[in-house]
């Protein structure tokens, strides 16, 4: 009975919850947040900068995250850049000192507090007019010497309006700060300073608004209100050991003015607070027309009727294989290709509004435990919930093997958004996912290449167009270096390096190696010969290097003018790839031999070897979650991680395929994430984590659970559409015809010739101006 219940409560869920009526609801959820948002900043202003200074909360002890934008740490040699050759005056009571002593401690982390006051002198006055920040705060002595008065209030505001003119004067010059106060922790005050209350301070903090606000309303006040130290300090004044001054570790203000000021200087990828948007490049506002005259194109074809268009079947990108349509193909029309970049262009509106225009906001990572491990539990249950039976009881069959790549995918997703990498035994029980999908790339291309002995150019072009297609365009439409997208260069080199392995004489398939078994050690002799050319490259950087860095494939490897980050990743899973291939090598030859036994409920292995290896798989499970948990730095485990990965990805492999009860099924909720799993991997970057994954993208301010399920339901079904996107528009571009795709790679190859040219003309030209230009000047 509880069978059936929850068959008929699946195929319920199902039949009314399809990906089409899913994206027409993540497309009008896009439409109200974009009304959402666009009011908001109109009726209450959009001035991230404002946001930074008013409010914010805390993400957990010590963390601070403002109100709709992201706070960039800064570092000593970031700070001097910003201030350099600029002056900074603090001018106040104890605690603007103290303020001080945490904004210098940014600069120079010896720094030492001192007790001191600083006295500025008349001599120096002038200078500090001339200042490029000030921060004034007056209260405390006002409230102490005289008692907490009325009659000192009033002249508290009398003595403000008197300087607000000067205060704007100095503003001419520089950014002026007036920080509130904060609040006291009144059981703890000494004696002599039992007349410094709270509600003494909130009156003091309201007389400064309202003289301040008041001629911020005629237009003059340039002087800006710091607020948000105070609500920062409503939650930590708890921790100080007198009442009125914040430990250390608390204090939020200096880091809050060294964000107002520095990061429309530095423009910190992580700063969002106080930047201003970047004007589109020339290549964004040409890839804008491209995708507003496909869409011209599109509609003008619709309204002429042209409407052949059969969408294929996606194949996978590790083999390429699809199902056989019952009734003959209708080629696809005109209209087809047009169709699907209009679909693209308005996703890539939605990734530009998301991390490059002033539209959504963005907020900091934060670890807890409970971020990532719920979350991670939460979705396993929806994957038991979802499982099925397999069509057949193989060693890694083609569901099982979409399912390992969708619950990979989603522990991946979960780790980056709740930034567990701060967090050393998650970090390396995810680099093994890491190598696991680059183990299932050696293994799916090996697979593939001996069994079917497809070589062609055709073959080799879809799978490159369907890896680097979403990438290519976000590098033009986000502003970012190939590299940047790190994952899609690596699997794209390591296809090149299997290709190029089984490719070169001589080539050896199965057919060729069930004549003779010694075609069996040209294989080996060939994954040796690749080994040795991991090694060889692995133990000379500097050989590496100099091969990577030649131009132009350069270009495709670098990352801010260096190819340290490639050589990292790179590095970092080298043997993956050729474990993935010798796995596949000894899995099919004992497969031919008929050595496993694959049927439906059959064990693959005899009673008393599947229990050992069952035995020694959970083991080494344990033992690796032992050592990781032991690891002290990242360094130190990422020098054994390239070794001692493939033990886990092997334990993973026999424990899910040595019982047959556990081939015969597998869960379709994880393998509909992994036939998407690279675009998932890929948009994350932008429409789900934000600031090109530094941070998370807001969509919902204020809920912050709400907002992950809005933005990851959107974010889903956006990787879902460019999934068909890429394989509707691979049908028209990668032509089957081998005479009709060498031109179209022949004209590919001139286009990128002739823009290199013009590239390095124009580099030329302005060359010789500038020769030219400084022999004028001598």
């Amino acid at each position: 009975m509880a069978v059936l219940a929850y068959s008929l409560g699946k195929r319920e869920i199902n039949q009314h919850f399809t990906i089409k009526n899913a994206k027409l609801i993540s497309l009008a959820a896009v439409l109200l947040l974009l009304m959402f948002h666009a009011a908001s900043r109109y009726y209450e202003g959009g001035d991230s900068c404002e946001w930074l200074l008013s409010r914010g909360r805390y993400l957990g002890e010590d963390v601070w995250q403002p109100y709709g934008c992201m706070m960039h740490k800064y570092k000593s040699i970031e700070a001097k850049t910003c201030l350099s050759e600029k002056r900074v005056a603090f001018v106040g009571d104890s605690r603007i000192r103290q303020l001080f002593y945490s904004f210098i401690k940014i600069i120079n982390p010896e720094r030492k507090e001192e007790g001191n006051k600083v006295i500025v002198r008349n001599g120096t006055v002038q200078a500090q007019v001339m200042s490029i920040l000030t921060v004034y705060r007056f209260t405390q002595w006002s409230i102490k010497l005289h008692g907490g008065s009325n009659e000192a209030l009033q002249q508290y505001k009398v003595n403000l309006t008197a300087i607000v003119g000067q205060l704007e004067k100095v503003a001419e010059h520089g950014e002026v700060y007036w920080v509130l106060q904060d609040p006291v922790n009144e059981e703890v005050l000494s004696e002599n300073r039992k007349m410094i209350t709270n509600q003494q301070l909130e009156l003091y903090n309201e007389a400064a608004v309202d003289v301040l606000n008041s001629s911020k309303r005629n237009g003059r006040s340039r002087v800006r209100l710091v607020a948000a130290s105070r609500q920062a300090a409503l939650e930590t004044i708890i921790k100080s050991d007198d009442g009125l001054h914040l430990p250390e570790s608390t204090r939020s203000g200096a880091m809050i003015l060294m964000n107002s000021v520095c990061n429309k200087i530095l423009r910190p990828i992580d700063g969002s607070c106080c930047q201003t948007l970047r004007a589109p490049n020339l290549l964004q506002k040409l890839s804008a027309l491209f995708f507003l005259g496909s869409a011209v194109v599109f509609v003008v074809f619709h309204i002429l009727g042209n409407n052949r268009h059969r969408r294929h079947v996606p194949p996978d990108v590790e083999s390429l294989e699809e199902k056989k349509p019952a009734t003959a193909a209708v080629p696809p029309g005109p209209k087809a290709p047009f169709q699907a970049l209009c679909r693209m262009g308005v996703i890539m509106g939605y990734f530009y509004l998301c991390d490059r225009a002033d539209v959504f906001m963005k907020e900091q990572k934060f670890y807890t435990h409970s971020t990532f491990f719920i979350p991670l539990i939460y979705i396993f249950v929806l994957g038991v919930f979802y499982s099925d039976n397999s069509k057949e009881a193989k060693l890694l069959n083609r569901e099982q093997t979409d399912e390992w790549k969708g619950w990979m995918q989603l522990v991946i997703l979960i780790y980056h958004i709740s930034g567990a990498s701060a967090f050393i035994p998650v970090y390396m029980h995810v680099r093994v996912l890491v190598a696991a999908y680059l183990f299932q790339t050696g293994y799916g291309h090996f697979s593939f290449f001996w069994l079917k002995g497809d070589f062609g150019l055709y073959r080799v072009c879809q799978v490159l167009f369907r890896l680097n297609f979403l990438v290519l365009v976000l590098c033009v439409v986000m502003d970012r270096p190939y590299q940047f997208y790190y994952f899609v260069p690596l699997v794209t080199f390591w296809f090149v390096v299997i290709y190029t392995t089984m490719a070169i004489w001589p080539q050896i398939l199965q057919k060729t190696a069930n004549s003779s078994g010694v075609w069996h050690f040209g294989v080996l002799a060939k994954l040796l010969g690749l080994l040795i050319f991991i090694c060889f490259f692995a133990f000379s950087q500097g050989i590496f290097e100099r091969v990577f860095s030649v131009w132009p494939i350069s270009k495709l490897f670098e990352l801010n003018g260096s190819i340290h980050e490639w050589w990292f990743r790179w590095k970092l899973d080298r043997f993956a790839v050729i474990h993935g291939m010798v796995f596949a090598f000894i899995y099919l030859v004992l497969q031919k031999r008929q050595v496993l036994s694959e049927g439906k409920g059959e064990a693959l292995f005899s009673a008393k070897i599947s229990n050992f290896l069952l035995f020694l798989s959970v083991v080494s499970f344990i033992t690796y979650s032992i050592w990781a948990s032991s690891c002290k730095t990242k360094t130190e485990c990422n020098e054994m991680h390239p070794y001692i990965s493939v033990v886990q990805i092997l334990a993973f492999i026999l424990i899910r395929n040595i019982p047959g009860y556990a081939r015969s099924i597998y869960s379709s909720f994880f393998a509909w994430f992994g036939k998407i799993s690279l675009e998932l991997f890929i948009c994350q970057y932008h429409i789900w984590l934000a600031a090109d994954t530094k941070g998370i993208l807001v969509l919902i301010p204020g809920n912050p659970s709400l907002n992950i399920l809005v933005s990851t339901f959107i974010f889903v079904c956006v990787a879902h559409e460019i999934s068909l996107i890429t394989n509707d528009l691979a049908q028209v571009v990668i032509p089957k015809d081998s005479m009709a795709l060498l031109k179209r790679l022949g004209a590919m190859g001139t286009l990128i010739a002739v823009e290199g040219g013009i590239s390095l003309r124009w580099i030329h030209n302005l060359h010789i101006q500038i020769s030219t230009l400084l022999q004028q000047m001598c």
